[in-house]
């Protein structure tokens, strides 16, 4: 199973993105692919082309009802809210993908922006229920368990996350 990060150039730069914490604990079975609404990424575009591949996205319906069966590769937009909508309308590509929401109802505990979504998870949270929902939990414990001390490191104070 491979994860794909289509990230915000934006994301890139900011020390709070999550994207890159799940490319170093997943390693060769998740990437960042930049974003661009000129120049879609050719390689993403032929894989989704060839099939086997869904799109998280928030409110998706699922079509197979929690069957995954067939997909060999999640594309999670990697940016904030309101960069992750632009890019889901701006990228045709993306129209043509399966779409799969994550039904959890759990508030994301993700601290590290202001003005976040209620139950709107991050790029991590999200790959962390991607892999539960395959039945990858080995995975899905060692990136949670990374996410948390990313979150609030260790010799924070309490209340105080510096350095993000």
């Amino acid at each position: 199973m491979k994860i794909t990060l289509l990230t915000h150039f934006k994301e890139f730069d900011k020390r709070s993105n999550t994207g890159r914490l799940v490319v170093d604990v997943l390693g060769s079975s998740a990437e960042q692919v930049r974003w661009d609404r000129m120049n879609p990424p050719a390689r993403l575009v032929d894989e989704i082309e060839a099939g086997g591949v869904a799109l998280v996205y928030p409110g998706a319906v699922d079509e197979n009802d929690g069957d995954l069966s067939g997909i060999t590769q999640f594309v999670i937009i990697d940016g904030t809210w309101h960069e992750a909508r632009k890019i889901h309308q701006r990228s045709p590509y993306l129209q043509k993908v399966r779409r799969i929401g994550l039904k959890t109802g759990e508030r994301s505990v993700y601290n590290l922006r202001k003005n976040q979504k209620e139950f709107g998870l991050c790029t991590a949270e999200c790959v962390i229920e991607v892999l539960r929902m395959s039945g990858n939990i080995e995975e899905a414990e060692r990136l949670q368990e990374q996410f948390l001390l990313f979150i609030r490191p260790p010799d924070a104070m309490r209340g105080a996350v510096q350095g993000h």
